[in-house]
């Protein structure tokens, strides 16, 4: 049997912000027939997790590409991988049969071929929507998990900050810090995203950014006693003020600084004179550093999920043709929450 794989590729390299013209949508016949010896596996992509990061490897250069596995350059026309979940419908793996849910590294358009050695792991749904595992139980999870409890080592109490708090990583850390007994202020951009910041979420409070003229007098409005804790999705003025705020022996969590993914100008520039004497910790990660607490973050995520303390925030669009559109938006703050692209039903 064959199929026709629909699928996205860039046309060109994207140095700025980017645009419906960089990306096409690409037909390619694909045999659903595979040799018992090949190893391979055939997936029909269900899922795709859509992140900002992704920018970085389809710019001409970024310093990512050189240091991460996660953050390769893409090619102008190669397929383009992503984590997603999706179903075998082919194998020439003993590991999966046809209708095994798997997870992992998948392309995006229609059909995976992954190759042997490929990532990807047989996944248990535990009863959650298969969405749940691209975002809140998937790498969006960890990351908020990790870069939370692992780098910033929080304590009952503590007053935290999260940048980008509505945005797929920044809202799980709020509700995270929330579950500990923290004291959280988030960051968005607009006034329906800080309303669900406070009323959905339980933030203690919120602000627009895009209202504020002096963030380092938001910041000391917000925290009068400092913050001790800074989740930084966002990098340039923003990590400036917070730096400015923070109180000694205070923990930062660089997890992305989407204002110089648009714009290589835009660089934070915080006070090294505050980080030396208010002996400041600042740490970026990635989430594959920390795929050892894999398993408590499931176990602790999925406690939370179904006693209600944390609840998944997901922006879902259908289709492959969405895909360009999806990361688009990110970039013009339209998404809320984990932004997913469903390409085809459970």
């Amino acid at each position: 049997m064959e199929v026709i794989n629909r699928y996205i590729t860039i046309k060109n390299h994207v140095d700025g912000a980017p645009q419906d013209s960089d990306f096409e949508l690409r037909f390619s016949p694909l045999s659903l027939f595979l040799d018992p010896a090949s190893h391979e596996v055939i997936v029909k992509n269900l899922y795709l997790s859509i992140d900002p990061y992704q920018l970085n490897r389809m710019k001409s250069y970024s310093s990512s590409q050189q240091t991460s596995n996660y953050a390769v350059a893409i090619t102008p026309g190669e397929d383009i991988d992503t984590y997603g979940v999706g179903k075998v419908v082919a194998s020439g793996n003993p590991k999966f049969d046809k209708g095994h849910i798997v997870a992992g590294l998948l392309k995006w358009g229609e059909f995976t071929v992954v190759k042997p050695g490929g990532m990807l792991n047989k996944l248990d749904p535990m009863g959650f929507p298969l969405s749940y595992h691209v975002g809140i139980l998937g790498f969006s999870g960890l990351t908020a998990y990790a870069g939370f409890f692992e780098v910033c080592k929080p304590k009952k109490g503590e007053k935290v900050f999260v940048s980008a708090a509505s945005g797929s990583v920044g809202n799980l850390v709020g509700q995270f810090a929330k579950a500990l007994g923290c004291y959280v202020v988030g960051s968005a951009g607009s006034k329906e995203k800080v309303a669900l910041l406070k009323e959905r979420l339980g933030f203690d409070d919120a602000f627009n950014y895009r209202e504020e003229t002096d963030l380092k007098s938001t910041l000391q409005r917000y925290f009068p006693d400092g913050i001790d804790i800074y989740f930084d999705n966002v990098g340039g003025d923003m990590q400036q003020a917070a730096v400015s705020n923070m109180n000694i022996n205070g923990r930062i969590a660089v997890c992305g600084v989407i204002s110089e993914y648009t714009d290589r100008e835009n660089r934070a520039a915080p006070s090294m004179m505050d980080v030396i004497y208010k002996r400041l910790k600042i740490q970026g990660f990635l989430a594959g550093d920390y795929m050892k607490l894999f398993g408590d973050f499931l176990s602790t995520t999925c406690d939370h999920l179904r006693t209600g303390k944390i609840q998944p925030l997901e922006d879902i669009s259908d289709g492959v043709e969405s895909i360009p559109s999806a990361l688009i938006n990110l970039f013009r703050g339209q998404n809320i929450g984990k932004k997913i692209v469903r390409i085809a039903e459970d």
